[in-house]
Formats: structure tokens, sequence, C-alpha cells
């Protein structure tokens, strides 16, 4: 990853009506970055990335892609950007093979080209045996590796993919991200991805912006996110019995801030090293049987928990003010 920024905007601001989508974007994208947009739908992110891209034109702030204007450069942005949707359309009655020649020759690719561009990218998708059934054929897994390889068709430079693991099941999402992951820490590719399923986000993102109502609350690594919110333990737990769980007595330890009881484990949370110590004296002098427990440090689902909703006390707070 380079230092250069290649996606920038400031003052972004988007507005439908009396709705603002997206207010007052300011970011910085790295070349070489894979940058997680995250935020629950509705957030303002695809709205984000088709003002990148040229396709809507913003209500105001400006936007530089690789030192490129969107709104008055567009075609020259989409000729090094590649973009797909969170529902990819391709033409039912045709061949995998048969779109993305019909995408190559919308792109201006001569034939010959195209012909050995498209070979290489249906085995590097894992379509080739694939690649001569028709589209209605293909399951959602395989509709989005072909979604890939008709980005990658132009080679371009920045890569922006709205949901792109939507749907998909364990194996499809697993592929799905290592062919991204590759094209972003092997070929360089700057990746923006816009998402809100977090663990998927969190496995292969440099760093990540937590979007709510349109404004960017946190952006940052992971680890730096989490050094903001504090250093909380979080605690797995589960006992032979949850239903009998004792959680007033937890919540009574010193150094533990929340409990939450889910159907078959309980989240601990604190700002103590040394809460698992304290829970386990506390469940075994009441004689409860422990059957896990794991220790670990604020992940993404707690971080994005924490940002969100503090966005949504301060739009809140906003709103009853105005009123």
């Amino acid at each position: 990853m380079h230092d250069e920024i290649i996606i920038e905007t400031r003052e972004l601001t988007k507005v439908y009506g009396s709705i603002t989508a997206v207010d007052h974007l300011n970011l910085t994208i790295k070349k070489g970055e894979i940058f997680g947009l995250l935020g629950p739908n509705g957030a303002g992110k695809t709205t984000t990335i088709l003002m990148l891209m040229g396709l809507s034109e913003p209500t105001s702030g400006s936007i530089r892609v690789a030192g490129l204007d969107p709104v008055r450069q567009a075609l020259s942005v989409k000729r090094i950007v590649g973009y797909m949707p969170d529902n990819m359309g391709f033409y039912g009655d045709l061949t995998g093979r048969e779109n993305l020649f019909y995408t190559a020759r919308l792109n201006g690719i001569s034939p010959g080209r195209a012909k050995k561009k498209i070979e290489e990218l249906l085995v590097r998708v894992g379509l080739k045996e694939a690649s001569d059934r028709r589209v209605r054929e293909y399951s959602k897994g395989m509709r989005q590796r072909l979604g890939i390889a008709d980005v990658l068709l132009k080679d371009p430079e920045i890569i922006f993919l709205d949901e792109p693991t939507l749907g998909l099941d364990p194996e499809g999402t697993k592929e799905l991200l290592d062919i991204i992951l590759q094209l972003g820490k092997k070929e360089g590719k700057t990746i923006l991805i816009s998402s809100h399923l977090l663990h998927q986000v969190q496995a292969i993102c440099d760093r990540v912006g937590i979007f709510v109502k349109g404004k960017l609350v946190a952006v940052g690594s992971i680890s730096d996110l989490a050094k903001e919110i504090g250093s909380e333990q979080v605690i797995e737990l589960k006992t032979r019995d949850m239903s009998v769980f004792p959680t007033e007595e937890i919540k009574a330890i010193p150094g533990v801030s929340s409990v939450e009881i889910h159907e078959d484990m309980a989240i601990i949370k604190g700002e103590e090293q040394d809460l698992a110590p304290k829970i386990v004296k506390a469940l075994v002098a009441k004689d409860i049987d422990i059957y896990h427990l794991r220790a670990r440090s604020s992940d993404l689902d707690d971080i994005y928990s924490r940002y969100f909703h503090e966005g949504e006390g301060k739009e809140n707070g906003q709103t009853a003010k105005a009123k």
C-alpha cells in the first residue's frame, strides 16, 4: 500500500428532498488500500459510491478520484474504475463466457485481446468448467464470481464492490473474499467495499469507515478504533443451564460494565483485564459448571455497536434541539 491518496472527498453532501443521504463526508483512501464502508441499509453507502463514479451528482462538496473530478470528467473516471453492484445484472440466456464477451465489446476491447483475457479470468474466478452454461443456471456465488470477472475485464485501477457477499453461503463467501484479498494485496488494486456484514469486512480490510445516517462517525484500522473506544475486555461464557445464569451477581463484580444473555451464551464486557478469573470464581462459588469461556479484546462488532449508538444518539439530540 502506498501513501498516495487516490480517493478524496471534501464536505461531500447529497440531498434528496428533505433527506440528507450523505452529510458533509470527508474521506481519504490510499492507493492499494482495501477500505470497508460500513453501515446499515439506507446509511448512504451506495449513494457515496455512485457519486464517486460520476453516476450521481453531489448537492455540494468535492470529489477527486485519481486526480479526476467525477462530475466533470465522468468518462475518464469510468475508464479506471470497476463497479460491482449488490445485484449484478447479466443476460440469463447467455453463457458466462458470452456475457463477458458482451462486456468486452461495450468497453471497446478487441476480440483477440478479449478472448485471451476472458479465458484467464474464467480460470481465476473458478468458472472455467461452468463458462458455457447459461447464467440463469448459475448459483448466487457463481454470479458474484462472474461479476468479479466482469469488473476485471478492463483492468481497473480502482474497484467498488457494493455488498459483494450478500446472500452467499460460507464457502462462496470465503472464495470471493480470497479473490478480493488477492486483488488488493498482490496486485495493488484500490478496493472500496460497501457492506453491513462486519466479520467479512474485518477479515480483509486495511481500514474501515462507519456510516450512520449519512455521516462518517469513525474511520481507521480496527486496532486503532478499538483503542479509541478503550481496551474493553469481552468474555464469552457458556454454562450448563443459561436460564439460571446469575446476571445481577456478575454485573456487581468490579470492572464489569455489561452482561448480555443470548440463547446459549453470556457476553460480559468490562474495563478490567483480569475479569475472567473474577467471573470464574463467582460462578464456582455458586456451584455453576462452566462449559466454555473465551476472553478477547474488542472486535469490529463491538466497535461498530459503540460508534453506531453514539452516532444515533448525536442525531437524535440534534433532532430534539431542532424541534
